[in-house]
């Protein structure tokens, strides 16, 4: 077990980590959870004796990580993928750490082929992808069978396929007992992985619970609602009937409506006493990805605006209309929290309304057609040559018939 107690760590001015408590427990997957720059690797490091903390203590079972007798056979960690030397090769790699430790050579070929390196072990590591580095570094974690892993990041760069290799890996240690604790800003990932979470902003902790938990505290459920779309009168009646019956009802924009206060049952009594036909009457409960925003959005330290774009969009010619925004699905709804829509000359990525686009060679459906490609290197012109003075025909030229050189400035005569 890892336990945390009014872990603290300061550089300088700056405190990374304040008064930090928790306790990671054997038997399940706890994710860590926090925005860049709230401490999570700063704590991970402490964790493993490579930081000291300026105030409390951290322990693994009891005792410091420094204290632990062999401490490679008891705790196995990922937190950079590429620390790794480009001119070893993979299996050397593992070997050096095995022989530190005095892991026998033969578990070496046991981690690669867990990890899916056995074809590449005799490969230098500086030719290897992201997603290979990851398979690497969580070969080196799995390598003295250790009862306490850590990982940060483990998935970045893996394929999809990769991606549900470790959630499964993941999973599968903790079946067995194992203590696992895993940094990711994949939210997604973590409601499907994780069984506990431990999340901090800005240093501090901010929840300490398990998944189910922490989406039910942080967010709201409703219930969506549709009538037909062909008939606004049932919409507004239905309304009408919700909010008298004390439910609070928000359009969305695609027609429908959110509905909140009311249960699902309720909601299909009063639309029937209403004599309003229902398209849809759905439940819905927020995502992992809308309770950690809901949570982190005070403690977040790096926050993008839009871009101005000041003084570099073209002037539009008199009298032309500027072309249409694109809406984005959800946007200005409750719960709703993307970032800016990507805007591409005054509109999210949006095609010219009412032809195709024109392909490179005329023909319509190719997008992208007719933009000029930003690599392209600009044509030099050719440096001009002083003017010769034409050659004298030859008697032998002059007594053979004239035939003019073929004129290669149409394209039927070029081919």
């Amino acid at each position: 077990m890892i336990e945390a107690v009014g872990l603290t760590k300061r550089y300088g001015d700056k405190t990374a980590v304040y008064n930090l408590s928790f306790q990671v427990r054997p038997g399940s997957v706890t994710g860590f959870l926090g925005p860049n720059g709230s401490g999570k690797s700063t704590t991970m490091r402490m964790i493993l004796g490579l930081d000291n903390p300026s105030a409390g203590q951290v322990t693994i079972g009891g005792y410091p990580y420094r204290r632990l007798p062999n401490a490679p056979r008891q705790v196995g960690a990922l937190l950079d993928a590429k620390a790794v030397h480009g001119g070893r090769h993979a299996r050397n790699h593992l070997l050096c750490l095995a022989q530190l430790s005095g892991i026998p050579a033969r578990r070496v070929d046991e981690v690669l082929g867990v990890v899916g390196l056995q074809d590449v072990a005799k490969k230098r590591s500086k030719g290897f992808s992201l997603g290979m580095g990851q398979r690497l570094g969580i070969a080196a974690a799995l390598l003295g069978d250790p009862q306490v892993l850590l990982f940060d990041e483990p998935v970045n760069g893996l394929d999809p396929e990769g991606i549900l290799w470790v959630r499964n890996l993941m999973k599968s240690l903790a079946a067995e007992g194992r203590t696992v604790f895993v940094s990711s800003h994949l939210m997604s990932e973590m409601a499907v992985t994780a069984d506990h979470l431990i999340v901090i902003g800005r240093g501090q902790l901010l929840a300490d619970m398990s998944v189910r938990d922490f989406i039910s505290h942080n967010s709201a459920d409703f219930a969506r609602v549709r009538t037909p779309g062909t008939d606004p009168a049932q919409r507004e009646k239905l309304t009408a009937a919700l909010t008298e019956a004390g439910g609070q009802v928000l359009p969305e924009q695609d027609g429908g409506l959110r509905v909140t206060g009311l249960p699902l049952p309720r909601i299909s009594d009063l639309a029937h006493e209403a004599d309003v036909r229902l398209w849809e009457l759905s439940p819905h409960q927020a995502s992992l990805e809308e309770a950690y925003m809901r949570m982190t959005q005070g403690a977040v330290d790096y926050r993008s605006t839009t871009d101005q774009r000041a003084g570099l969009q073209q002037q539009l010619p008199p009298g032309a209309v500027p072309p249409p925004q694109m809406p984005v699905p959800g946007q200005g709804q409750p719960g709703w929290y993307a970032p800016p829509s990507p805007q591409h000359g005054g509109q999210p990525f949006a095609m010219p309304q009412g032809q195709p686009p024109a392909g490179p060679y005329g023909a319509p459906g190719v997008p992208g057609a007719g933009v000029p490609n930003p690599y392209a290197q600009p044509a030099q012109p050719a440096p001009a040559q002083p003017a010769q003075p034409a050659p004298a025909p030859s008697p032998a030229a002059s007594a053979q018939p004239s035939s003019a050189a073929p004129d290669l400035t149409k394209p039927e005569d070029a081919r």
